[in-house]
């Protein structure tokens, strides 16, 4: 059981527009209405695969209404904790070539009583569930500090779970203060957290290391660059074949589901393999994600594991080289 909290979840509205131009009408050719937020984007991608996951999210307003009506009709579980303000509207405006145009309202603060039961029921559910996981990803909802990521990282390790944090700002230094057990920063987000730039894959391995060697585990995605994993003495490094992307958006959540799902596998004595074979099955479903119009939606045939390149990533810091992992078994 992997149980996700989005402290600010979404209803996100898609267009798929033939040119997008500043100023201008434009007319859609397709929209799409999902319930979203990245922990309701990774709770979606788990359920699909079989994994047993429930999404606790704060509900509110009209938005949050239909957001939950959503969810319901897709028949994901959700444990909805009841708010007085209204959940925020996302837009995303989609290109031909994937290029993507995000519009993201801030949300609604939530009290401190709303705060107090959103962190409650996050424990309580993974108390419940004897979850092996408690993920908590996305922003925070305004007014909220980085401290509310330190106690959700604190209730996962109180119901006995391990804790994975996707976020940015400062709420990621304060997971990484708190004891968090993987995270999984964009190259942006590193480069906040490293204090630097981060141009190629080798700066990118060498950052994750710096911060794994606070004993985290880093998930660093780095877009159609791959995605970069170092867990404890291990650096891989992992990229599926070029592909035309159709919608980006929530490929990232996609890939920490992927590699969450198979950890549980592999912990449960099942096919997964090590984890270069996790992390390639990661890789695999979030670059297929990026071959439908839908938020962390999965197509119809997924990208093999096997034809993801996955390497080791020396630790002088050079680019990933050398001979392609066997990664026969998996996916």
């Amino acid at each position: 059981m992997i149980i996700t909290v989005t402290p600010n979840p979404s209803l996100d509205r898609t267009y798929h527009v033939d040119e997008f131009r500043l100023g201008e009408l434009h007319r859609a050719n397709h929209v799409g209405v999902e319930a979203s937020g990245k922990g309701v984007n990774v709770s979606r991608v788990l359920a699909a695969l079989g994994v047993p996951t429930v999404a606790v999210i704060p509900v509110g307003g009209r938005a949050g209404h239909d957001l939950a009506a959503l969810l319901g009709a897709t028949g994901l579980p959700c444990r909805a904790v009841r708010v007085a303000g209204a959940a925020r509207v996302n837009v995303t405006v989609i290109e031909p070539g994937g290029r993507t145009t995000k519009v993201n309202e801030p949300g609604e603060p939530l009290t401190a009583a709303e705060l107090d039961e959103l962190v409650r029921q996050a424990r309580t559910a993974a108390v419940e569930h004897e979850a092996a996981w408690v993920a908590c990803c996305g922003s925070l909802p305004p007014g909220a500090g980085p401290e509310l990521v330190a106690r959700l990282v604190d209730a996962a390790h109180a119901a006995g779970a391990r804790a994975a944090v996707d976020t940015s700002g400062a709420a990621l230094p304060a997971a990484l203060a708190a004891g968090a057990d993987l995270v999984k920063p964009n190259r942006e987000e590193l480069a906040e957290l490293a204090g630097r730039p981060l141009p190629g894959l080798a700066d990118v391995a060498a950052a994750a290391r710096e911060i794994a060697a606070g004993g985290v585990t880093v998930l660093a995605s780095a877009g159609f660059d791959g995605a970069v994993l170092v867990a404890g003495p291990r650096s891989l490094w992992a990229a599926a074949p070029p592909i035309r992307p159709v919608n980006t958006t929530g490929a990232g959540d996609t890939l920490l589901a992927g590699y969450l799902a198979g950890l549980a596998a592999r912990e449960a004595g099942g096919p997964a393999g090590d984890l270069a074979g996790c992390l390639a099955e990661a890789v695999a479903l979030g670059t297929s994600a990026c071959l439908v119009p839908g938020t962390a939606e999965l197509p119809g045939r997924l990208i093999p594991a096997a034809e993801v390149t996955v390497r080791r990533i020396d630790t002088d810091g050079v680019e990933p080289g050398g001979a392609r992992l066997d990664i026969g078994g998996v996916g």
